[in-house]
This record gives C-alpha cells, sequence and structure tokens, in this order.
C-alpha cells in the first residue's frame, strides 16, 4: 500500500511549545519508558520562537472542534481549550480540524486531509499542496489499545453485534472501535500504511497514578496489567511511534488537551475564588 499523505493513526497534533525536561522521573515504572518529562510549568517561558509551518491540532477519538450541546445560539465547548489560544498569543498560525468522531481510519483520514486543504490550501507557508512537514503523536495509539481488547473481550462476539446495530439507530458510527485492537493494528493496519518519505514522525507518552474515585482508575488498573505504565485510556508502550521524545509524567489523557484544568478553574471559582 503507498504511503499515505497523513499516516492515519486516531490522533496528532503539531508540537506547539517546550516544557522543562527532567531526567529523575516521579515513577519509577517509567525509567526505561523514554525521558521523563515533568511539567510543571515553572519555567515556561511567555514567549516562544514562532514556527514557519502552520500548526495542525487534530482529535482523537470521539472528538471535535467545537461543541454545542444546547445549539448555536450559546457559546461551545472547544476541545483545544486555551491551547490553541496561547499559540495564537506567540504569533503561531494554528488550524483546528474536525473529523468524524467514530468513523473507520481510512474514512477520518480522507476528511481531514480535506479540512487541512480547505484551511490552508494555497498558502506559501508549508502547508500547501497538503506538504506535511512533521507529525507529532501525544498519547495516540498506533499499535492498538490492551484496553480495546478487554472490553470486546467482555462483550463477547454474540453480543457485539447487537451493540454495534443499537449506536447506529443512534447515528453513532462504529468503524473506529474494532479498529482499535492490537491485533488489527499489528496484523492489518501497520503492515499495509507505511510512513511517509519526508515526514519527520515523533511521539510522546503520558503516565499517571489515578486517586480511588478518577474515572479513570479501572481503565488504568487494566492497561497497567498488560501494558505498563498509561495515562488511563493509553499505554506509553503504545503511544510510541518514530522518534519517541519521552513520557509526560502525572499527566492523564484529559491533562493533554486541557480539560483537567478547565474542570479545577470551574470548581475554585464555584467555591468564592477568583483567577488572580
Amino acid at each position: 500500500m503507498n504511503a499515505p499523505l497523513f499516516r492515519p493513526v486516531r490522533s496528532f497534533m503539531i508540537r506547539y511549545y517546550s516544557t522543562e525536561i527532567s531526567s529523575k522521573p516521579r515513577d519509577a515504572d517509567v525509567r526505561n519508558l523514554g525521558r521523563a518529562i515533568v511539567d510543571d510549568f515553572a519555567k515556561i517561558r511567555a514567549k516562544y520562537r514562532t514556527p514557519k509551518h502552520p500548526i495542525v491540532l487534530a482529535h482523537g477519538l470521539l472528538g471535535f472542534d467545537e461543541l454545542h450541546l444546547v445549539g448555536p445560539a450559546l457559546p461551545g465547548i472547544h476541545y483545544w481549550r486555551g491551547i490553541a489560544e496561547a499559540m495564537r498569543k506567540n504569533g503561531i498560525e494554528v488550524i483546528t480540524t474536525s473529523v468524524p468522531a467514530s468513523s473507520t481510519i481510512e474514512e477520518r483520514a480522507n476528511k481531514l486531509s480535506s479540512e487541512i486543504e480547505k484551511k490552508a490550501g494555497g498558502k506559501s507557508s508549508g502547508m500547501s499542496s497538503l506538504e506535511l512537514a512533521q507529525c507529532t503523536n501525544y498519547a495516540d495509539e498506533p499499535r492498538g489499545s490492551a484496553f480495546a481488547d478487554y472490553v470486546f473481550e467482555r462483550i463477547g462476539p454474540t453480543s457485539l453485534p447487537r451493540i454495534f446495530r443499537a449506536l447506529k439507530t443512534l447515528r453513532i458510527e462504529t468503524g473506529a472501535f474494532t479498529q482499535l485492537t492490537r491485533r488489527f493494528m499489528a496484523e492489518d493496519f501497520n503492515p499495509k500504511t507505511s510512513d511517509r518519505e519526508g515526514v519527520r514522525y515523533l511521539s510522546y507518552g503520558a503516565s499517571v497514578d489515578p486517586p480511588l474515585w478518577s474515572a479513570f482508575y479501572h481503565s488504568h488498573r487494566i492497561l497497567k496489567r498488560e501494558e505498563g505504565p498509561n495515562d488511563g485510556l493509553v499505554s506509553v508502550e503504545s503511544s510510541k511511534w518514530g522518534d519517541y521524545k519521552g513520557t509526560l509524567v502525572n499527566v492523564s489523557h484529559l491533562d493533554l488537551i486541557n480539560w483537567t484544568n478547565r474542570l479545577r478553574w470551574l470548581v475554585w471559582e464555584m467555591t468564592g475564588n477568583k483567577r488572580k
């Protein structure tokens, strides 16, 4: 199979700023899984050198660009909350994209290509004619998910078709779900889909030890048993593709898109406090 313009793994975004790197991991389990990145923002600069090319933010499974729960009249929920704004304040040209939330990899990759072509076409900034310079994956699953394997095993082959039919009646596509398995990635997608020549592929993983009340507690336990350190949804081992840059320590899957900070601020303000 010819190399696609975008290797259509489930999510990628181009690196947007640097963090302080520490050689001393907080979690001993990540010592042999690349550099431990302690992302405490203690020395984040206010200004960074602006990349010469636009940066594309592409969400993963069940993601979106902007979600309106009660119609367009009220403000929507932004998937990349605060991230795109921070980049633009540093003079970076940012392109946010939206693809079908749970369609097949092929369908989502085609939609991603058309989205970028529409939003960046004709610009002499490295993205015209869909020229991709670098692809950076954050906690993606190019090798499949042990948690997906666990879910399918628990559902069983008898009940699965019935569940898929129910989802389709709700207009929820199901093509992406079976493509999450480690077997599909190892035996089907990866052997048939090579990296595109001339594109630099980078990847980061994340590791967290969630508390008992966390929504990620049970999925984290399952993944840790099967694949080791993980962010609650994606293991560090499965995140590796191309040049692995390191593991974000004490970072959950929601932390990666700044949603945890949003919830913290919401609780902070509801208790009568104000941002300084």
